[in-house]
């Protein structure tokens, strides 16, 4: 049987964090005085990380053939990492304490993506219900945070943040272990499977998506809150599209029983390119945010689904673990930490419509790799 409710309340409290922490850990370090640059930097060492890390992380759960006590471990010093924050008082101990967090969080995700189709088996088709939790996750935090925080100082995001850590490790210490069945690609060096076309097609279009919403996950709240939104409402735009997200969840099984997954991928890319358009020279507009937000439902959501269910197509048995490893490293990793330091020094440099108008240059790239490189009815 499927462990439904271990693995949805695990992906519930780590995108709890994520919205507790990416939408607000950023303001929290702007009221310390950092600049645009320092808080680029900091907030890459998350993406650098996830370049570093998960094929490390992916390489030890083959080697151990499990994956549980890896992501256990990886809770307790995530939770280690992130109360250094409470000590910091430079931009060193900060950059510590990012590093530290950002090296044992990598490990997590990857590890638990493999896990969760490892026991859905055949019925891959639920990892939609499943995953979708952790959007519901999100939600509660971003929304419960956001009213926090017209309340109390800002200081309150590191103690709810490492409430939500506390959280995580208790999820992670009850999730069931599940090992791989055998399949014919066991022997196969992973090698062969990197050099297809459409393999090397999807990590690199994925890449260019992640450098995209690095300004996104670094500045947008700034940006807003720049523009006189209130943290309620920051709140709710960033709750707005992830509510889009689990919509699009829900209906996963229809849209990949009508879509290929290189349709799913190219639609969304085109919503990227319009969304951070819209973003970066429509922030006056309520009405033109909201659209954007909405636009998540295709940049994240059917994105990110149809990415990791083609990595389960291609990576399956014991390649299972390193290929979403991969996935995550060379894209989320290496493509966030790219997008993010530009972001760093364009926000300074040219403002914020044009950081957002390189972040559509990036989506469009990626969506003309996946059309030009993606051999049309290969799946």
């Amino acid at each position: 049987m499927v462990p439904y409710w271990r693995l949805s309340a695990y992906y519930f409290f780590y995108f709890a964090f994520i919205g507790a922490f990416s939408p607000y850990f950023t303001l929290y370090l702007q009221s310390l005085a950092f600049s645009a640059w320092d808080i680029g930097v900091l907030m890459s060492l998350m993406q650098l990380m996830r370049l570093l890390a998960p094929n490390l992380w992916g390489w030890l759960a083959d080697r151990l053939g499990a994956k549980t006590p890896i992501v256990r471990g990886a809770a307790l010093m995530s939770l280690a990492g992130f109360s250094c924050f409470f000590l910091a008082q430079s931009f060193a101990g900060f950059f510590l304490g990012m590093a530290l967090l950002a090296f044992f969080w990598s490990a997590a995700l990857p590890l638990v993506e493999a896990l969760t189709f490892t026991h859905l088996g055949a019925q891959a088709n639920r990892y939609g219900a499943i995953r979708l939790w952790g959007s519901v996750g999100f939600i509660a935090a971003v929304l419960g945070l956001g009213w926090l925080l017209e309340r109390l100082p800002l200081a309150a995001i590191l103690w709810v943040s490492v409430t939500i850590l506390g959280g995580i490790l208790a999820c992670a210490m009850a999730l069931p272990e599940k090992r791989e069945d055998r399949h014919e690609t066991d022997r196969q060096p992973i090698s062969d499977i990197l050099r297809r076309r459409e393999v090397k097609a999807l990590f690199a279009a994925c890449f260019f998506m992640s450098a995209a919403h690095g300004a996104l996950y670094v500045f947008y709240s700034i940006h807003l809150v720049s523009r006189g939104y209130g943290t309620t409402l920051v709140g709710f735009l960033w709750t707005l599209g992830v509510v889009a997200e689990i919509v699009v969840f829900l209906y996963l099984p229809r849209l990949f029983h009508r879509f290929s997954l290189r349709a799913i991928l190219l639609f969304s890319f085109a919503c990227g390119v319009a969304r951070f358009l819209m973003i970066g020279w429509g922030v006056e507009w309520l009405a033109v945010v909201v659209l954007a937000q909405l636009l998540h439902a295709a940049t994240f959501g059917a994105y990110h689904a149809s990415a990791v269910a083609a990595v389960n197509r291609w990576f399956a048995g014991r390649h299972q673990a390193r290929g979403q490893a991969l996935y995550g490293s060379l894209t989320f990793g290496a493509g966030g930490m790219l997008g993010g330091l530009l972001s760093g020094w364009s926000w300074d440099a040219v403002g914020a419509g044009l950081t957002f108008t390189l972040s559509a240059a990036f989506a469009l790239a990626g969506m003309i790799i996946l059309w030009r490189s993606w051999p049309f009815g290969r799946q």
